[in-house]
């Protein structure tokens, strides 16, 4: 089959058990939910990705999805790699990322800007020599208890309450990625992704 283009979906996150159902893992199990919901085959690993990964055609484009096992710090040498291998242009590339300034139940779709202090985005940005590729951040506020370090909380889990709740945002999100990630107007999409968001929660 023809491939018209290929589309790079990264989801962050540390490997290892202990960090399935952390904050900082979200970004990973954004990726996973999208996996299983438009049925892609399992993910598989090759050395020279350093990174868990599956792939689709979707209506003539390819979607590489990618889960990078070098740990959060390191994770612009897999997503690199993928670029490097498959010629992936930065507006073909989107990573799913947490995000501290953000509050829970929210999200920010934008191409290019700040790493925001997240070391994930800093080695990428590093790793690409460019930040002009998109990131959908998706909230997960700030400790409750202001004497808990940044660090620590990142690596606390997340509440099976608030799971539920990022389902939900999952969901829409995923209900208009493949518009998303080939729209040539992607503002609109943005803004009907948000919209969505707020209604189920108001």
């Amino acid at each position: 089959m023809l491939v018209t283009a290929i589309y790079l979906i990264v989801g962050l996150g540390n490997p290892g058990l202990q960090y399935i159902k952390t904050v900082h893992n979200i970004g990973f199990s954004f990726v996973d939910y999208l996996v299983s919901s438009i049925d892609f085959p399992e993910y598989k690993q090759d050395k020279k990705f350093n990174a868990l990964y599956t792939e689709k055609i979707i209506n003539g484009n390819k979607f590489i999805i990618v889960k990078p096992q070098t740990y959060m710090n390191l994770s612009g040498q897999a997503v690199q790699q993928f670029v490097s291998f498959y010629k992936i242009k930065p507006d073909n590339i989107f990573v799913v990322h947490d995000d501290i300034d953000l509050k829970p139940n929210n999200i920010k779709i934008k191409q290019g800007g700040s790493s925001g202090g997240h070391n994930g985005i800093k080695n990428i940005d590093l790793m690409l020599g460019t930040n002009n590729y998109w990131r959908i951040r998706i909230g997960v506020g700030r400790p409750e208890n202001k004497d808990i370090p940044i660090n620590d909380y990142v690596l606390s889990n997340i509440s099976n309450e608030q799971i539920e709740n990022n389902k939900k945002v999952f969901e829409i999100i995923i209900n208009n990625i493949e518009k998303l990630v080939t729209s040539d107007n992607k503002n609109i999409v943005v803004n009907n992704i948000k919209l969505e968001i707020k209604n189920i929660h108001s």
